[in-house]
């Protein structure tokens, strides 16, 4: 496959879960990636992720060290990414973080932390490399925001829950600037993947049971569908698609939370 054949990409918190994948779809598709990450437990994990991709692609792949929320680290891995592979043609907008902390007991520390990963590092980046597309008349960004987004899903992350909201108007604020250089500027919204961020909150069975039941698909989304969306927005495909929210959910977020006995889950079906 070469939809984005000799485009660079820029995953930030590419090293695992969700950003991996789609590092790892990106490319497939032919894109020469960045993998940014932060954490030194991070990094093998990006070393790793690198290796095997060039191998299995034949693509060019880099690890790039930086926490995305702090101005100066984000202009220095442009720099490095912009010299190694190239200016930037995709941008997708991954790290996050959703500690979990009730409002009455959450700290000022979690609160800016969380803004500073969720929100600030979209400002940030996106910031820095739309110089250089306006320039080529051409760029994609693809923020990944989450369910949460338009919908209030758990009472003990109003931070997670407020920092995502954001991320998906500065979204919408972005394509209606950006568009007019031929820049699309669309987020991707899962719903609970079971990845490592995950893995404590999905270990407890009543709750994975809870969030399977929930769904219309009556199951979790994987890794890969987020990955797959995210090369769908970054192809030639969706061109004329800026300031959408791609919602990768099963269907959760249009679903009205129901009494359980207003559903018949036992009823036949006849087509």
């Amino acid at each position: 496959m070469s939809k984005l054949k000799s485009r660079t990409a820029l995953v930030t918190g590419g090293s695992r879960g969700i950003g991996a994948a789609i590092v790892k779809r990106l490319a497939e598709e032919g894109a020469n990636v960045a993998i940014n990450y932060t954490s030194p437990r991070s990094l093998e994990k990006a070393n790793v992720l690198k290796d095997r991709i060039e191998e299995q692609f034949s693509i060019k792949a880099m690890v790039v060290k930086a926490n995305v929320g702090i101005k100066d680290e984000v202009d220095q891995m442009i720099d490095e990414v912009e010299k190694e592979l190239g200016t930037v043609d995709i941008l997708v907008n991954n790290a996050g973080i959703a500690p979990f902390e009730p409002f009455l007991s959450l700290s000022e520390k979690t609160w800016d932390e969380t803004y500073q990963t969720n929100v600030k590092s979209i400002f940030l980046t996106t910031q820095r490399v739309a110089t250089n597309m306006i320039k080529n008349k051409y760029g994609k960004i693809i923020n990944i925001t989450s369910t949460a987004s338009v919908l209030v899903t758990s009472p003990v992350i109003p931070h997670y829950i407020s920092s995502k909201a954001a991320a998906g108007h500065l979204t919408k604020a972005l394509a209606i600037e950006l568009g007019k250089y031929n820049i699309n500027v669309n987020a991707v919204g899962p719903s609970t993947v079971a990845t490592d961020m995950c893995e404590e909150y999905l270990d407890d069975p009543q709750i994975l049971a809870k969030e399977i039941e929930a769904n219309p698909m009556k199951r979790l989304g994987t890794e890969k569908q987020i990955g797959d969306a995210v090369v769908f927005l970054a192809s030639e495909e969706a061109m004329q698609i800026n300031g959408h929210l791609l919602m990768v959910d099963g269907g959760l977020t249009v679903k009205a939370a129901q009494p359980e006995d207003h559903m018949d889950h036992d009823m036949e079906v006849t087509v």
